[in-house]
């Protein structure tokens, strides 16, 4: 009779494999298309938008029925993947370490971060390049 191990199909001991063929998060290098858009949607946003509104801020809004260009994502990783890209985007590879730890404790590699950051760089090398064509 053969032996099917399911634990190894679902993220089992050795990691092999995650749930529905993925790699587990510790091992994965890239990214959901709903996570690339996330980064793509992050050129556009300024570091103001990464800025908790004051409350004068927060007044206007409520007085005046206004509402932030900005608002943040409703998942909380989403988020964190987009205050990350925004940094990326105009900072490069100077990300602050508590974005960096706020990344890791969302769920996300370090080979993500690689992978995040110098799709990135390689973006802006590229829309520079384009500049001066």
């Amino acid at each position: 009779m053969a032996y099917v191990n399911f634990a190894e199909l679902q993220g089992g001991p050795d990691g092999a494999i995650g749930v529905y063929g993925e790699a587990p998060t510790a091992h994965r290098t890239g990214f959901t298309a709903l996570e690339w858009q996330v980064i793509a949607l992050a050129e556009r946003d300024t570091l103001s938008s990464l800025a908790s509104p004051s409350r004068v801020t927060l007044a206007l809004e409520a007085v005046f029925g206004l509402k932030r260009l900005n608002p943040e994502l409703a998942n909380p990783e989403l988020e964190t993947l987009r205050r990350v890209a925004v940094f990326a985007w105009h900072r490069g590879f100077a990300l602050p370490q508590s974005q960096i730890d706020a990344f890791h404790d969302a769920g996300y590699s370090e080979e993500q971060l690689e992978t995040l950051v110098g799709s990135i760089i390689a973006g802006r090398v590229a829309g520079k390049r384009k500049a001066f064509a």
